[in-house]
């Protein structure tokens, strides 16, 4: 692997007597299960993200808080690292469990606690899944805006650890904009509150800070969201285009013309033929590449959108545009966008999800780049992007039974990703940083903010048990990673804090 591991684990971790600490945990949290065997710890070697596995050397499903109060209470006092896990689904290795570490599963924390369709909240344990949400909330008329493809599967915890997005988070917002408060329990094994269920909460907005930190602040226990209501309708728009560049551009003149679509989706031709051939969603399968665009709302003022962006689309070069005749086909359009990734799986032996954030304006740009650096090293990629929101999603195929293709993979990702850093962007919109993009956060921020990042850190968890080697690299790291790869010509200052 290319990846530049933190410090703390090339040996700084102590060998830890796994009996000891199966012992000590067994004596302190009667009825905490407790996973120690092999074969029972083989299923949480891996995130999704499958090229990284460890083994942990113990995994604990708590049903309690009182549970996870004394497994972190326990963990500290001994020095053991804790991974927190979810569903499992997340992209980044961030769920990536530790030799030496205790891997701490809420699967079963998987209740609805209340759901008010008066207020439009629901209380939620950190083991729902996304989509259970919105199938409880439906008799009211209501649901859960955020979307992610894996909704299927993936857990509000998870979510919130990866402020995790979705199809129509260009108007409805991140995890982080649809979170009203959670409770969490530190490495202390004290509970606390983030957030309110008020518009606003007294003192500094923690909730924020909380979102998306991966499981290196806390562990979550539960979650408030908002509800909102059901659009009075919805109708879907598929533009085709004989050329990528075409179908960018397209992107950026839809938001010019004052609409905020509540998606708006594009895919390259290789994901269309991937896509159509395992979903037969109705795709054109000669097409450069498509956008999905959704228009909701009230049915007066979508049949007024509807037109205005297909002339737009017109205006664009789209060499054809469809409307989803009905709510069946329009359902079909979007499993079509929401089945690419097992689709492209179909395609090859293997694949590398990228996950990258750019300029609107940016995306006939980045997108050539892409080609280029496909073309370079010679492994094809099938784009597939919220294009509304700049999120892409570069799938990167290789076969890993080929000798150096893994790492190939591996340092294209890497350059897609800096790209994405050049052209004024982000190395990841909604699949986190964990282990995976490690490197290239050395790309995105300079020595100054990795220091205020591991002061953050050190605020929460002084001992950096939760989650270590992940998020964010040591400046040391960074030094190493610039004397392989210089970016903008500077280097991490070797008199600033080792953390």
């Amino acid at each position: 692997m290319n990846i530049l591991y933190d410090e703390r684990l090339d040996g700084e971790l102590a060998p830890t007597d796994k009996a000891e600490v199966l012992a000590d945990l067994q004596r302190s949290a009667p009825g905490l299960t407790l996973l120690h065997r092999e074969e029972d710890l083989r299923p949480f070697e891996c995130d999704g993200l499958s090229a990284y596995r460890v083994l942990p050397m113990l995994v604990a499903l708590p049903e309690t808080l009182e549970q996870v109060e004394t497994l972190m209470k326990r963990c500290r006092a001994l020095g053991v690292p804790v991974v927190t896990r979810g569903a499992g689904t997340g992209l980044s290795g961030g769920a990536l469990p530790l030799e030496q570490g205790v891997l701490l599963v809420m699967s079963r924390f998987n209740r609805i606690l209340d759901l008010d369709p008066d207020a439009r909240i629901a209380r939620l344990q950190p083991g729902v899944r996304n989509l259970a949400i919105s199938e409880a909330a439906a008799p009211y008329g209501l649901y859960y805006a955020p979307d992610p493809s894996s909704q299927i599967a993936c857990s509000i915890g998870g979510n919130v650890a990866e402020n995790a997005g979705g199809v129509h988070c260009l108007k409805y917002g991140l995890t982080v904009h649809n979170v009203m408060k959670v409770e969490v329990i530190t490495i202390e094994g004290e509970r606390m509150t983030l957030g309110s269920e008020a518009l606003d909460a007294p003192g500094l907005d923690l909730l924020a800070l909380f979102t998306g930190s991966e499981g290196m602040l806390g562990v979550v226990t539960e979650i408030t969201v908002k509800l909102l209501p059901k659009p009075e309708t919805a109708k879907v728009l598929m533009a085709s285009f004989d050329d990528v560049e075409k179908a960018g551009r397209a992107v950026g003149d839809i938001i010019a013309a004052g609409i905020i679509p509540g998606g708006l989706e594009m895919m390259d031709n290789l994901a269309i033929r991937a896509a159509e051939d395992f979903v037969k969603a109705g795709y054109p399968v000669e097409a450069e590449a498509i956008l999905l665009c959704e228009l909701d709302g009230v049915e007066a003022d979508v049949d007024d959108d509807c037109a205005t962006v297909r002339a737009v689309l017109e205006k664009a070069g789209a060499t054809d545009i469809q409307q989803a005749r009905d709510e069946a086909e329009r359902a079909l359009f979007w499993a079509g966008r929401k089945n690419a990734f097992p689709a492209v799986g179909r395609m090859s032996p293997d694949y590398y999800c990228m996950d990258g954030t750019i300029p609107r304006r940016e995306l006939p740009r980045v997108l050539k780049g892409i080609g280029d650096l496909s073309e370079a090293y010679g492994l094809r990629v099938a784009n597939v992007f919220h294009a509304g929101d700049g999120n892409m999603h570069p799938l990167i195929l290789f076969d890993a039974n080929r000798p150096g293709e893994l790492e190939q993979a591996e340092e294209l990702g890497g350059k897609i990703l800096e790209l994405c850093v050049e052209a004024g962007g982000s190395i990841t919109g909604e699949h986190g940083v964990g282990r995976e993009k490690i490197n290239q956060m050395c790309a995105q921020f300079n020595p100054g903010e990795l220091t205020t990042f591991h002061a953050v850190k050190a605020a929460f968890d002084p001992d950096r048990l939760l989650n270590p080697g992940k998020n964010i690299p040591t400046l040391a790291r960074c030094a190493e990673f610039g004397a392989m790869h210089v970016h903008n010509n500077e280097l991490p200052h070797p008199e600033l804090p080792r953390f």
